[in-house]
């Protein structure tokens, strides 16, 4: 199923919806509210005002759906949760609208407020829900028609992937897993489950399975007991943009330390990276963007300033870039302000350190005060990056992290940032070590994040830019 187009059908019928229920908000006002208003429907006067409302309003609407997360996972919708979200969503901006457009209207009584309010909400509510529902329900019976599915991967051929295979096969309602293979474990001696699906691979040809197989969705068979295990395939998994399920044991299950899902078959509970829930995410991104733009435009007399200096004192280009691995394993190109003489990496990539004759005079003090980094607000507003989030590094020296601590492939779940609480404790890395002694704060900050932590980030950041304690 092919995301973009469905997010682009909720989209076009939530804009729809808007400029209908306020069109007929419109007339009910005319008619039944103002005191002016007359008797028939096509001598009503229909203002600039009213075609600068339906212009304008499908935005703040779009709006508030995005930042509550609407649009994410648009192919697996509840009727029940999207009843309950459409309802919330339009109380929330049907309750701005009001006290940003309607309070000042002239009424002939208080009690038309009411009529105001409850009208606007149920015309919108009524109509965004009807249209949604129609849509959810066509995919719902598309997926239980089996005629839509999502690619998933098993790992593990155990006894408990040849049962899930079957309850799956025989589901009453399926629940779109379209089993295309499954993983053999190291732990598995047989594979019973190689009868009915073929094994892909092993744990290691992870990776390349789901991008060849354009995999969408995993179910981990394994125990939960099975801690080392279960820990190196996570890991391995968290660098894809997948929705990874889990089968609970009964110890999972009496001790509530999941929460399980699906109705007509065995439970599955989702494996948790700790991130942020969805409207954090899109708030995140909504400041990103917003104070990058502003950072870009404070800073521009500096950077003109920078710009001189730099082509003043050493040949090559102004701007630098380099290729940075970012979310989900996606390679990037990061842009700074160029601190050191060009072709300073003939020899292969090296870091820096506080005395390293590659920088220029000019570029040392760039480093200090962060400056080089003004560039990147462009990788911010683009979305390979964010303003806080754990340091982008190179491909060559991730392969060399990972040899001693291969947990820091879970950073590539999150985009990666200007600053970091890793950068905050340690700034740039000299060597590969000081990345080591880094990546903790960074794995705590993922498992932690919040609005509350990025803007305390984003706060000693700032201080230390002033102080000039870069490097």
């Amino acid at each position: 199923m092919n995301k973009k187009q469905t997010v682009i059908i909720y989209l076009f019928f939530d804009v729809l919806a808007t400029c209908l229920s306020w069109f007929l908000f419109y007339v009910y006002r005319k008619l039944y509210i103002e005191p002016s208003h007359t008797a028939d429907i096509l001598h009503i006067e229909y203002t600039p005002r009213l075609y600068l409302a339906l212009l304008t309003l499908p935005l703040f609407w779009i709006g508030i759906y995005y930042v509550t997360g609407y649009y994410s996972n648009i192919c697996r919708k509840s009727r029940l949760i999207e009843f309950g979200q459409t309802f919330f969503t339009t109380l929330i901006g049907v309750v701005i609208l009001f006290f940003s457009l309607l309070l000042d209207d002239y009424i002939s009584t208080h009690n038309n407020y009411y009529s105001l309010f409850f009208t606007l909400f149920c015309l919108h509510f009524g109509l965004t829900y009807f249209f949604r529902v129609i849509h959810t329900t066509k995919i719902n019976r598309l997926i239980h028609s089996r005629k839509v599915g999502f690619n998933t991967l098993l790992i593990g051929g155990n006894a408990n992937a040849v049962q899930l295979f079957h309850e799956m096969q025989t589901q009453i309602k399926p629940s779109g897993n379209k089993l295309i293979g499954f993983i053999q474990t190291n732990q598995d001696a047989q594979n019973p489950l190689n009868a009915f699906i073929p094994c892909l691979g092993t744990a290691e040809d992870i990776p390349q399975i789901i991008e060849q197989r354009q995999v969408e969705e995993v179910i981990v068979t394994i125990d939960t007991s099975e801690h080392k295990l279960l820990s190196q395939i996570l890991i391995r998994l968290q660098r894809f943009n997948v929705l990874v399920w889990g089968i609970p044991d009964l110890y999972d299950i009496l001790s509530g330390n999941q929460k399980a899902n699906n109705l007509y078959s065995r439970p599955l509970f989702k494996i948790s990276n700790g991130i942020m829930p969805v409207w954090a995410v899109n708030v995140k991104r909504i400041m990103d963007v917003v104070l990058s733009i502003l950072a870009l435009l404070i800073f521009l007399p500096a950077s003109l300033l920078i710009v001189v200096l730099i082509k003043m004192e050493s040949r090559g280009p102004i701007i630098y870039t380099q290729t940075r691995i970012g979310r989900y394993g996606k390679p990037f190109n990061i842009y700074k302000f160029r601190s050191m003489v060009t072709d300073a990496e003939t020899k292969g990539p090296e870091l820096s350190s506080d005395t390293d004759p590659r920088i220029t005079r000019i570029g040392l003090f760039l480093r200090k005060t962060h400056l080089d980094e003004i560039p990147q607000f462009i990788n911010v507003i683009i979305g390979n990056m964010s303003l806080v989030g754990p340091r982008p590094e190179r491909q060559f020296y991730i392969d060399k992290l990972i040899q001693k601590a291969p947990q820091y492939n879970l950073l590539h779940k999150i985009r990666p940032g200007m600053t970091s609480w890793g950068q905050v404790k340690y700034g740039y890395a000299s060597n590969v070590d000081e990345m080591l002694e880094r990546l903790p704060y960074d794995l705590v900050y993922m498992k932690n994040a919040s609005l509350y932590l990025d803007i305390k980030i984003m706060i000693y950041s700032i201080l230390e830019v002033i102080n000039g304690n870069g490097k």
